[in-house]
């Protein structure tokens, strides 16, 4: 494909995925499918659609309001979902829903994600974002699933802010096989994992690379110990 001829947006999309995502080690081609296919721009903030295909975070502000909350870089958005290995017939929870676009790149590559966002601001604002671009595999609920969020276990956990640690209430969600990504650690640093659940009462913990991200909201997170 030439860059030279697409239209600006496109040839942008193009080259966030060309100069960005693939050299940090993104090559699972179902995830660059994904990135390619989702319309990034429509969920950021309108203001700051400018920078949608930038190697930075995009602060989340809602009606004015800035929620200070971000929407992660496009090459650790991949990269995490990435790290998740998932299949097309998976059941996904994310855990911080933000502007709703990382579930949108999950959605793409699974069968259905369950999303739960604590601001109820951004629980409106990735709703109607996922309204808007025709994706109709994900779910939003809003409260706090800092520990873990129903009864459901799942075929993969992604968290989309850092925790100091992982709760066993979120690794207990795993089916046996599942997998549970989450960035632990305290800035700066910290580290994004991989857990598994090998069996119904052993988890295998594997590092993947290092990188800061602001921390999950929610009122339990402050009460774990660093």
């Amino acid at each position: 494909m030439n860059a030279s001829s697409l239209p600006d947006i496109e040839r942008a999309r193009f080259n966030m995925v060309e100069q960005q995502i693939r050299p940090w080690d993104v090559n699972d081609e179902n995830v660059l499918r994904a990135i390619s296919e989702v319309r990034r721009e429509l969920f950021v903030p309108e203001q700051y659609r400018s920078l949608a295909f930038s190697d930075l975070e995009v602060p989340l502000v809602v009606h004015g309001e800035d929620t200070h909350q971000v929407m992660l870089t496009p090459k650790l958005e991949a990269r995490l979902a990435q790290a998740l290995a998932l299949k097309t017939d998976d059941c996904v929870l994310e855990i911080g829903t933000g502007s709703g676009h990382q579930a949108a790149l999950l959605a793409a590559i699974s069968r259905q994600v369950t999303s739960v966002e604590i601001d109820s601001r951004l629980f409106t604002f990735a709703k109607n974002n996922l309204k808007a671009t025709g994706i109709s595999n994900v779910t939003v609920e809003t409260g706090d699933g800092s520990e873990g969020w129903g009864n459901t276990e799942y075929d993969a956990v992604l968290v989309s802010g850092s925790l100091p640690c992982v709760p066993d209430g979120l690794k207990y969600q795993l089916r046996v096989g599942g997998r549970l990504v989450a960035v632990i650690g305290q800035a700066p640093v910290m580290t994004a994992i991989r857990i598994t659940r090998m069996t119904a009462a052993s988890f295998e913990v594997e590092s993947l690379f290092e990188t800061v991200i602001k921390p999950l909201v929610g009122p339990r997170v402050s009460r774990f110990k660093f």
